[in-house]
């Protein structure tokens, strides 16, 4: 037990050192990992709730590419949003699935806000961010993908949703 505590401590003495050392106003750096090119279907409303209007817009395809990974998205997923159109803003939450070219099947919870409005000057303004978590098998070449934070830059593409994705390093 004395060993297994003592392991402990040291361990957290490293990891507060390294935090110390890291304590610069340094931003962290992007890496970046793949584009997703998804395909929807209709979106529909389930009518309003306390929260907000809730839109659901079935995921039925795609395809994506990074330098380690590249492969389909799988129908079945979902964007569920709650839209409040009076102040323009979106909550985004889309649920899916990936398969890699070599057939691993990865989850994807990807969540984010939309907001829409005009600066002050008047110009439209618009943002759309999101922060995807991956849940890869553990015993597979994309584990990466559980031990980080992504963040999200989508846009629209010719009949597909563009989602660009970097790891925060």
């Amino acid at each position: 037990m004395k060993k297994v505590l003592f392991a402990f401590v040291a361990s957290a003495f490293v990891c507060l050192n390294v935090m110390a050392q890291n304590t610069e106003n340094k931003a962290p750096e992007l890496e970046y990992v793949m584009e997703l090119k998804v395909t929807c279907d209709a979106a529909f409303s389930c009518g309003k709730t306390s929260r907000g209007e809730r839109v659901v817009i079935p995921i039925i395809g795609g395809t994506f590419e990074g330098p380690q990974i590249k492969g389909v998205v799988l129908s079945g997923g979902a964007d569920y949003q709650y839209v409040d159109a009076e102040h323009g803003r979106n909550e985004v939450e889309a649920i899916y699935c990936i398969r890699t070219d070599d057939g691993v099947n990865i989850h994807i919870r990807n969540c984010g806000l939309i907001v829409t409005g005009k600066d002050a000057d008047g110009n439209p303004q618009f943002y759309f961010r999101t922060a995807p978590k991956f849940e890869a098998p553990n015993d597979s070449k994309y584990n990466f993908l559980n031990n980080a934070i992504f963040v999200c830059t989508p846009g629209f593409g010719q009949g597909y949703i563009s989602l660009k994705i970097w790891k925060v390093n």
